[in-house]
């Protein structure tokens, strides 16, 4: 059985497909991007056995080139950052402080991004192949900005993992992955519940806090 963690590693997978131009067609509803999302990674995983050990970053790069096209990592990084990536906060800071944040919500992205891609990209070379079912989302809701697509993975449970995808649509009117939701674990409230503490352990250091940053086993 999964445990936590691989869940999350796991069920990440199913997240990648190629952005389609809006000039060819239109672009894809939410529940299609998650339908259709298990091809490419797939590919990508089930040819990595064979360069693996000599060529580990190989399989990373070509995973970060899959959901950097899908995932909002800017977004999901200034979710968990919480109170210090809002405009409020934002704007009381001084000229330099905002400079300052830019940066640090930069850097977090950046180790967001990084650091997810490699956790998820290790535990899915120990995947094995699950039925998958995505959910039909509410007509209504897909025509908003954000929906929430509910997809189960049949393993070797009894009872199907549940997954929830919340989506937003972003500026371009793509769907891009902003939150998820493994059964009861909510990812981006435990790494918002990490974070607020290591700004307290560090006395407010944005910085020291990112720099260090270690994202919590769940």
């Amino acid at each position: 059985m999964f445990d936590s963690l691989m869940k999350v590693i796991a069920i990440l997978a199913f997240l990648a497909v190629p952005v389609v131009g809006a000039a060819e067609t239109a672009a894809p509803s939410a529940q299609q991007l998650v339908t259709s999302a298990t091809d490419r990674v797939m590919v990508v995983v089930q040819a990595a056995p064979d360069y693996i050990d000599e060529d580990p970053e190989r399989y990373y790069a070509e995973l970060l080139v899959i959901l950097d096209e899908v995932v909002d990592f800017s977004g999901f990084a200034k979710g968990v950052m919480g109170t210090y990536a809002t405009k409020s906060y934002y704007q009381s800071l001084s000229a330099e402080g905002k400079a300052q944040l830019r940066e640090h919500v930069k850097s977090f992205t950046q180790e967001m991004r990084f650091g997810l891609v490699r956790t998820y990209g290790k535990g899915l070379l120990a995947f094995g192949g699950s039925r998958v079912e995505v959910l039909p989302t509410d007509a209504e809701e897909e025509k908003g900005n954000k929906v929430s697509v509910v997809q189960l993975i049949h393993g070797d449970a009894d009872e199907p993992y549940q997954i929830y995808y919340q989506m937003r649509r972003a500026r371009s009117g793509d769907w891009r992955l902003r939150n998820l939701i493994v059964e009861s674990i909510n990812l981006g409230q435990v790494y918002r519940n990490q974070f607020q503490a290591a700004v307290r352990d560090n006395n407010g250091d944005l910085k020291a806090v990112i720099d260090n940053w270690t994202p919590e086993e769940i």
